[in-house]
């Protein structure tokens, strides 16, 4: 029998502000690559509209994940599940304005972006909270009745994210949103099968008198 889609709203904000995300941080997507100071700037005041643009798409997409997950949070009945998804959730909406900050930052100020000036404790702090989430995440999803496989690799990348993060004390932010966006599309397809009606009791034919 055909049974609800409890999550699909959820998944579908999740999916939608990862790709968001994504195809912001993409304008001018050369310059994360470009180790030179001075080519990656003037890259960017080649483009700086697209840049600009991009930082706002990137911005959107990073204030919408966390909505996204307390919907699912929301939805989800009660238990651990609940209590780990809403955890990841509050994880999730703290560390959105530390990067939502830095992609203004990015977008008003092309030569400090290029030459990586200014604090690195902002994004160090959001990139610790988001593997938080990741790691709550997986083991909520885990101990829900969705399929295992997007528990296990959210929970699985928390470790080694974090590991990159402490050895390198960077990363690249798309890592996260390719796991969330994975658990979006596994949100919406996921449908809760329909408890079935018990059977009446058959009535037998009425003795004669």
């Amino acid at each position: 029998m055909n049974g609800s889609r409890p999550y699909r709203k959820a998944g579908t904000v999740i999916l939608a502000a990862s790709c968001c995300w994504g195809v912001g941080i993409s304008f001018v997507g050369m310059v994360h690559a470009t180790r030179d100071p001075a080519a990656r700037l003037a890259m960017l005041q080649r483009s700086r509209g697209f840049w600009i643009a991009g930082q706002f798409l990137a911005a959107a997409g990073t204030a919408a994940v966390p909505v996204g997950f307390a919907r699912f949070a929301q939805a989800i009945k009660s238990g651990p599940a609940k209590t780990l998804a809403s955890g990841a959730a509050a994880a999730l909406a703290a560390g959105a304005p530390l990067f939502v900050v830095a992609l203004a930052d990015r977008a008003s100020d092309l030569e400090k972006f290029a030459y990586r000036r200014g604090p690195s404790w902002p994004f160090l702090t959001y990139s610790g909270l988001h593997i938080g989430a990741l790691a709550a995440l997986g083991a909520g999803i885990l101990l829900s009745p969705l399929k295992p496989w997007t528990g296990v690799t959210a929970a699985a990348s928390a470790p080694v994210f974090g590991a990159i993060l402490a050895a390198a004390k960077d990363i690249p932010p798309f890592v996260f949103y390719l796991v969330e966006a994975a658990v979006g599309a596994q949100l919406m397809r996921y449908e809760e099968p329909m408890a079935e009606e018990p059977l009446a009791p058959e009535v037998g034919p009425t003795p004669s008198p």
